[in-house]
């Protein structure tokens, strides 16, 4: 018999003794890792019980209400029964909360210096002793410190951590830790693949959803202190008094859980609501006019957190516009923010359309600008040149900007990983990127430490991803997009943590923390990057998704209205071989890397061969180091993707029972549909790239079930399993 009977049984018990847990819905993810079931393992429910009869919480703020509610519901569903709750009556065994400045019983412990070493978003978790009383502290310099160590004790519970001599000292290694929406004033979500947007504008801000506090609890429970919260194409209504209004309520919604509120902004808003003839960035009047916005959108929003910024890419306006370069657009809004304290994300995702190799352009049009962004700019730079691709190098911006603030941008929506029907963890190209050496200064000077400030000294540090969560009962769609939304998070705070690490405590917290569901499941979860890598675009092809939906294969597009949006741009392939030659016989993009890597990357017999394709162009009889022709190994790559995806559906499988069936069966219906297209994915390109090799599939292959053609017309035909916003060109990439 297995747990979920045990889980069922226990809220059925908890409805007869009438304990301050609700009756849950059938599972349907609405909860994420937030679930707070009873724990299982009795000897360690009845120590958790034994350590924990009271919370004591003597601060009075809206944060440390979120805070002291949370732990309420979190401890009553793990522990299986109600916990007392109090102010400054102390008991044995008490959980005590708060910060020196707004609790005697821990101002009493003398922790003013250690407290100091973690800032103002760091905490403890300690087990001490307050007026001989055995107790457990979270201690915080801050409100917000408390409500994240909070998450964090509660954490150590849902993964059946023991508490025994309790001590951890934690704080953030970046500063902004930023999600980004890509929502649209109409509720169509761009790339968002989970329903409608979270923000019902007709009702805002008199009807402030539950969503939007669970949203918040969501993101508070992992440390992410900032949402932007409309798309980065935006619309220029979004600073009118109307929205701001509307706005000024999901602020109040997020404000007790130490969530700042972001807008993107249309840079040709002076234009757009009528008001001057410019938006160029030197004019006075336009400096005056994005002051005086600035100024009310603080009065509606008192601790608005900035401007997200896309300018001159893909058809956005900027500052390019009237000939001025992205230092002086981004410092003329820096200007109006700064006597808030606010700040300015200036996405780095530029290319030029004449440019001869579109993997050059950001670092072309940056790097002549490193060292003239204001202090209260940060450059955020997306993980690769390109756009979110499955795999990428690094982008070469990381190690050339030593003057000027960063931040990362990842994807967690699954743009080009099979949107919300695949199983794609992106924990692992989280690692990958954080964990990659630059040698921008020698060694250690990994993005994570560029990221963090440790390499060029920066200022300001931070991290963003795009996540779209919709109006899906689950948030997300496939219920383990879940989990790169909680490694982004889990990683935001600490760069160090494993993607393996985020995923176990995901899995525990999510499903269940039993060893037997949670191995085979954390082993599909670490191998569903590779495999979405290998049925799409191994040994570093790239960008051979159709246009428009960004969905399956057409690795033929061509004869588009810029060469950089088609997909044989970027691979090249002849009958001489395939890749894109950026050594210094091509478009020489290796330069932009620090000598060590420019070497290795120039390099044939060097470069790791999972970047070969996006350096060189190889010969289809280039031996690789398996022994195999560089033809025999792509197609030996694209079959072994489809395995890996059929490998996961029979251990998945066997794990029913172990869960609830709704996700069950959610999880095993949605590996059927990415089996079908993993096949299709691989059909299409090995047919598609066979024209050129003019080789045979070698034998033991399983053979396509139809021709090229065949599969050219279903690209054109095929259904798309979310709608693309109709807003969007085909020619918008994003």
């Amino acid at each position: 018999m297995h747990r979920s009977f045990f889980y069922r049984l226990s809220i059925l018990l908890a409805f007869w003794f009438g304990m301050a847990m609700p009756i849950a819905q059938a599972e349907d993810g609405y909860d994420t890792w937030l679930r707070y079931p009873p724990v299982a393992e009795q000897k360690l429910l009845k120590a958790y019980q034994k350590q924990l009869a009271q919370i004591v919480v003597e601060g009075e703020s809206p944060t440390m209400a979120a805070a002291k509610a949370e732990l309420q519901r979190g401890l009553s569903g793990l522990l299986a029964k109600p916990i007392a709750s109090g102010e400054s009556k102390l008991s044995k065994h008490a959980l005590v909360i708060g910060t020196p400045a707004n609790s005697p019983l821990i101002a009493s412990l003398n922790l003013t210096n250690r407290l100091a070493a973690l800032g103002s978003e760091g905490y403890l978790l300690e087990s001490t002793r307050i007026n001989k009383r055995e107790v457990i502290i979270i201690a915080a310099n801050s409100d917000v410190g408390v409500l994240y160590g909070s998450f964090h004790f509660l954490r150590l519970l849902q993964t059946q951590q023991s508490l025994d001599k309790l001590s951890i000292a934690s704080a953030p290694k970046l500063q902004h830790r930023v999600v980004n929406h890509w929502d649209n004033l109409n509720r169509l979500v761009e790339r968002g693949y989970a329903g409608l947007s979270l923000w019902d504008w007709g009702t805002l801000p008199e009807h402030k959803s539950q969503r939007y506090k669970d949203y918040a609890r969501i993101n508070a429970s992992l440390g992410i202190n900032g949402t932007v919260i409309n798309n980065v194409n935006s619309d220029p209504r979004v600073l009118s008094d109307q929205f701001l209004q509307k706005i000024a309520g999901l602020a109040d919604a997020f404000r007790p859980y130490g969530i700042k509120l972001y807008l993107s902004i249309n840079y040709n808003s002076p234009r757009a609501f009528g008001d001057l003839d410019t938006a160029d960035p030197l004019d006075p009047r336009v400096q005056q006019w994005w002051k005086e916005r600035t100024e009310k959108v603080y009065q509606y929003i008192p601790d608005f957190g900035g401007y997200l910024v896309k300018a001159n890419s893909e058809g956005q306006p900027g500052p390019q516009d009237y000939k001025r370069n992205h230092a002086d657009g981004a410092n003329m809004l820096a200007a109006a923010l700064k006597p808030y304290g606010g700040v300015v994300f200036w996405r780095a995702f530029v290319y030029s359309p004449d440019i001869g190799d579109r993997f050059r352009g950001s670092y072309d049009e940056f790097k002549p600008l490193d060292g003239k962004f204001a202090d209260n700019v940060i450059l955020q730079v997306k993980n690769g040149p390109i756009d979110f691709q499955p795999r990428e190098p690094y982008s070469p911006l990381f190690s050339a900007m030593e003057k000027t603030n960063m931040m990362m941008e990842f994807q967690v929506t699954q743009e080009y990983f099979g949107f919300a029907t695949h199983l794609a963890y992106q924990g692992p190209l989280f690692e990958e990127s954080l964990r990659t050496e630059t040698y921008a200064k020698g060694e250690g000077s990994t993005i994570g430490n560029i990221l963090q400030g440790k390499t060029f000294n920066s200022k300001r540090t931070g991290m963003a991803a795009v996540i779209n969560p919709g109006t899906d009962r689950n948030w997300t769609g496939h219920p383990f997009v879940q989990s790169s939304w909680y490694a982004f998070g889990r990683m935001a705070w600490d760069h160090d943590i494993s993607a393996e690490a985020a995923a176990e405590e995901w899995l525990r917290m999510t499903f269940s923390n039993d060893k037997k569901f949670i191995d085979p499941v954390k082993n599909m979860m670490m191998a569903s990057r590779e495999a979405g890598v290998n049925y799409r675009s191994p040994l570093g092809l790239t960008h051979l998704y159709s246009q428009g939906d960004h969905y399956g294969p057409a690795p033929w597009t061509a004869n588009l209205e810029r060469p950089d949006w088609t997909a044989i741009y970027y691979h090249r392939a002849e009958k001489d071989g395939i890749g894109f030659d950026r050594t210094k016989t091509g478009s020489n993009a290796i330069a932009q890397y620090p000598s060590v890597l420019a070497k290795q990357y120039g390099d044939l017999s060097a470069v790791p061969e999972d970047l070969m394709l996006w350096f060189h162009h190889v010969s289809w009889d280039h031996k690789m180091k398996s022994g195999r022709t560089l033809w025999d190994e792509l197609v030996h790559k694209y079959y072994e993707g489809v395995d890996q995806v059929r490998s996961m559906q029979r251990e998945w499988d066997k794990l029913e029972g172990y869960i609830d069936a709704e996700r069950f069966g959610q999880v095993k219906a949605l590996l059927i549909v990415q089996e079908r297209d993993a096949v299709i994915w691989r059909d299409s390109c090995v047919l598609y790239f066979q024209t050129f090799s003019g080789k045979a599939i070698s034998a033991g292959y399983e053979k396509p079930k139809h021709d090229l053609e065949y599969y050219k017309a279903l690209a054109r035909t095929r259904y798309v399993p979310e709608p693309w916003h109709p807003a969007s060109s085909s020619r918008v990439l994003k």
